[in-house]
């Protein structure tokens, strides 16, 4: 019997020749990511148990981002920045990537594979649940809590039990109007938001691989909203061409055999795929957006590390370029990249920000913004009743702020083209 790509990596991370789903195994660990929420337990929980003058196992193999709440007077907020900053210094990491400097990236997992940290072959722990976007890059990435964490920082180590492996595969052609999103919310919903708990779930067929990494990173991120311990995509040439224009470091490409064994398998016509919503309060709850055209809208929401990549916003810009939109419409790039982009690509000669702007949307800076709640002045935050339609990860009462808001998630273009009409609109209107 053969391995998944899972299995050989994690053997080949443990120094076995096999592994296999239930086994526990000691691994050895290329990237540990934190920020500025998560990465103040994480430290303190280092010191305490490693000394307050110990050193972690490795100064470059841990990548500190602060991304959560940055453009806030919060002050809570900020003592946190400043937390993670001394022990950066302290601890002479050569990846933090700094607030208010030139070094300020974004999202962690954007910016994780925009500057190179994320690898083929790899394993990458963070302590964030949306780890699991590096899965796209066919490594084993997964989210972790700070108690872990701060074993990673001490050790280079964690104890993993091997996942067993479900297999989704989507054959045939995409419609133009299906992304990413789509795609994933129609599995969590098949199978459930505790579907696939503490298995690994792998994304593969003709369908999966006409997609760019943006697109595959949306749906690995959301493979925890069922449960997974992670998602992932085997590698291809569309991985390694990305993968080689932000790093030169060597990766391996590992693939499943064609006798692996796995705990589930459902292959989809993707060619009959349709834009798909998820209805308050959970990722799983899903809905086809055509037949939610009465849910009156308060708000559309387009960013987070599922929906504010560059893919996200042409995607949106396609929709909203020449109209207006009829709600509070917020724009939130994930990273200053994706910010920097929306200024260099143009459509007849706009670019993707005048299109957003001449619509009446409202541009916000790269952060996680309302993704997660956050402090009270957070940009694009809900506050009472407003019902939202956005490209985020999460649905639950409160995520974005306040817990009479509901929420409902779905694609880029299905929020562009609500965001025109103020009802949950099928992209297909304006496709």
């Amino acid at each position: 019997m053969g391995m998944t790509i899972v299995e050989k990596i994690l053997a080949k991370h443990s120094g076995k020749e096999k592994v296999t789903p239930g086994e526990n195994v000691w691994v050895d660990v290329d990237v540990l990511m934190t920020h500025d929420v998560t990465g103040p337990g994480t430290m303190a929980i280092f010191e305490e148990k490693f000394g307050k003058d110990a050193k972690v196992w490795d100064k470059e193999k841990i990548v500190l981002v602060p991304d959560h709440y940055i453009f806030t007077k919060d002050k809570h907020a900020m003592r946190n920045i400043e937390y993670v900053k001394d022990f950066a210094k302290k601890q002479e990491l050569k990846y933090f990537y700094e607030p208010f400097t030139t070094n300020y990236k974004g999202v962690c997992h954007v910016a994780l594979a925009q500057e190179g940290h994320t690898r083929p072959g790899e394993v990458l722990f963070g302590t964030d649940s949306h780890t699991g976007t590096a899965g796209a890059f066919g490594e084993f990435a997964t989210g972790i809590g700070n108690t872990d964490g701060a074993y990673i920082m001490g050790t280079g180590k964690l104890w993993v039990k091997i996942p067993e492996t479900m297999r989704f595969t989507f054959e045939g052609e995409l419609p133009p109007y299906i992304m990413g999103k789509d795609i994933v919310l129609q599995v969590i919903g098949d199978i459930g938001f505790d579907g696939a708990t503490y298995k690994c779930m792998q994304f593969d067929g003709e369908a999966i691989h006409s997609l760019s990494m943006e697109e595959r990173m949306t749906i690995c991120n959301m493979s925890i909203e069922a449960g997974g311990k992670c998602g992932i995509i085997e590698p291809d040439e569309i991985t390694v061409e990305y993968v080689n224009e932000r790093t030169n470091r060597p990766f391996e490409m590992l693939k499943s055999d064609e006798d692996a064994n796995y705990s589930f398998t459902k292959v989809y016509d993707a060619t009959k795929l349709e834009p798909v919503v998820a209805k308050p309060h959970s990722p799983g709850n899903k809905e086809l957006a055509k037949n939610l055209s009465d849910v009156k809208l308060d708000r559309s929401y387009i960013g987070s590390c599922t929906g504010g990549k560059t893919a996200d916003f042409v995607a949106a810009a396609k929709i909203l370029k020449g109209r207006k939109v009829a709600i509070d419409t917020f724009i939130v790039p994930a990273t200053t990249k994706v910010n920097e982009s929306l200024d260099k690509i143009k459509f007849d000669g706009q670019s993707l920000r005048e299109i957003f702007v001449e619509a009446g949307c409202k541009v916000g800076k790269p952060s996680c913004a309302a993704c997660l709640g956050g402090p009270v002045d957070t940009f694009g935050r809900t506050h009472n009743t407003e019902v939202v339609i956005s490209t985020t990860n999460r649905n639950f009462p409160g995520r974005m702020g306040s817990m009479d808001a509901p929420i409902y998630l779905a694609s880029p273009y299905t929020a562009a083209a609500s965001a025109v009409t103020g009802y949950i609109t099928d992209p297909r209107k304006f496709i």
